[in-house]
């Protein structure tokens, strides 16, 4: 379903039955290649309501699309009504009753999508599904500074074969001389906006994920000011890794309350700032990027795009990747001696990680499924922060994924932190691998340690361009 131009305008929308029946699992919404629309009604009486009404009005798909119409009806009233009404069989709708009446074996698949979307609105978690939001546009900026695992033979002790055999990287991209990093988050917002039809002062609220901004203050409402966005809050959120997921998840619920109508979420990072490039364990692993989405609010949460979510952290693993404050003491005439910023270059228990990662992020994503009220069998696409393939492969086998479900691009860009999502669900949008009405799993991992996982059906339409800066 398209978002209301104004959120808070009702918008008539498609019909009932059509938006009920487009929230069913893809595998209840798929075209039955057999049973006839009339077999469901072989083994019911003459006098049977059902059967009467198919009489009257063949096939039996008109009849159960007008049932998923009315139960659409109380849906529309909100889940909580819905619940009570499913809870207390006396009380039901004639259309919900008449479908807990038939038998397994008397329900067709049109029966059965509407009892499943029944179902999944009764799953729903408050706080934690179906936010009153959805995606509409991607974009996403590269630095044009390409250093290849051919480069870092001649800089530490290693090879291509090795690199990319253990982490599926081949390339990164880095900001080199006075490159801002806020200038290539401006870039991927501004490509974001195009790609959803709308301008910088269309938007309210500007997020930016960055554990490495040009101003320790933040560079949110500089980017917000680079994108025209002169009437919109901006902060920045840091959550290294996982900054991106935690970004959208907080902008969603922003516009879940009204808040604000739309919103730009962007992920960016340059780690390459803070490499050791003599480190050859860590030299070959980040670089520099930025993407960008825009999320729009809508009416209720009939055409929510951010199905289900859920966000952890665990400080007592910290150690195992960090970037950590060294600064320097200086001392004052009055015998003070307070300390000169600095910090020392990213450290990363790589084993320790990567156990981590392969054993929670399949945890939080099923969790986010359970409430959005679906299964691994209703995903379209996996994306997670593309740190390595290795945990890509482990994650998508652990759901029940193919590879070719899973949206990567690390063998270019490596693991560009905050970026590595939005910059890679761009490409997968631009190439048209994801399209309007795909449901993606999005998961977040990383220092702090944190994690996290959001259910996201993509709304938005078109092919962007990646900007290069």
């Amino acid at each position: 379903p398209q978002p209301a131009t104004d959120p808070g305008t009702e918008s008539p929308g498609p019909p009932f039955a059509s938006r009920l029946l487009a929230r069913a699992p893809r595998a209840a919404r798929a075209p039955p290649r057999r049973n006839p629309p009339t077999e469901n009604l072989l083994h019911l009486g003459m006098n049977h309501p059902l059967r009467r009404g198919a009489a009257r009005a063949t096939p039996l798909l008109a009849i159960a699309l007008a049932s998923a119409a009315a139960v659409a009806v109380v849906a529309w009233q909100g889940p909580s009504s819905l619940r009570a009404t499913i809870r207390a069989p006396a009380q039901r709708s004639a259309p919900a009753a008449g479908l807990a009446r038939l038998g397994p074996a008397r329900r067709g698949p049109s029966c059965r999508a509407v009892e499943q979307v029944i179902e999944t609105h009764t799953k729903q978690v408050k706080g934690k599904s179906w936010l009153k939001c959805v995606p509409i546009g991607s974009g996403s900026a590269a630095p044009d500074d390409r250093i290849t695992n051919v480069d870092l033979e001649k800089q530490v002790n290693t090879s291509d074969a090795w690199i990319s055999q253990r982490t599926g990287i081949s390339a990164r991209h880095v900001l080199t001389g006075d490159k801002k990093l806020s200038t290539l988050g401006a870039r991927a917002a501004e490509a974001a906006l195009e790609n959803a039809g709308l301008k910088g002062e269309d938007v309210d609220l500007v997020i930016v994920a960055t554990s490495s901004p040009d101003d320790l203050f933040g560079d949110a409402t500089s980017v917000a000011h680079n994108i025209g966005a002169k009437d919109a809050v901006a902060f920045d959120l840091t959550a290294a890794c996982s900054g991106f997921m935690f970004a959208m998840i907080t902008a969603g619920q922003y516009l879940d309350t009204g808040f604000a109508k739309r919103a730009v979420v962007v992920g960016a990072d340059a780690l390459s700032r803070w490499v050791d490039w003599d480190d050859r364990n860590s030299c070959i692993l980040f670089g520099d990027g930025a993407g960008a989405v825009v999320l729009e609010a809508v009416s209720d949460s009939q055409a929510s795009g951010m199905l289900g979510f859920a966000m952890h952290s665990d400080g007592s693993k910290q150690e195992h990747l960090a970037l950590p404050y060294a600064g320097k003491s200086q001392s004052l005439s009055s015998g003070h001696q307070p300390t000169k910023g600095g910090y020392n270059p990213i450290t990363m228990n790589g084993k320790e990680v990567y156990k981590f990662a392969t054993s929670e992020v399949p945890r939080v994503i099923n969790e986010a499924l359970e409430n959005a009220g679906l299964t691994a069998d209703d995903l379209d696409h996996l994306l997670l922060h593309q740190a390595n393939i290795r945990i890509m492969e482990v994650v998508a086998k652990k759901l029940g994924l193919s590879m070719d479900q899973v949206i990567r691009n690390i063998d270019e860009y490596g693991n560009t932190s905050a970026g590595s999502m939005p910059l890679a669900l761009d490409e997968a949008v631009r190439s048209g691998k994801v399209k309007e009405g795909d449901v993606i799993a999005f998961a977040g991992f990383g220092a702090g340690l944190s994690w996290g996982a959001s259910i996201v059906r993509w709304g938005g339409q078109g092919k962007p361009t990646t900007a290069e800066a």
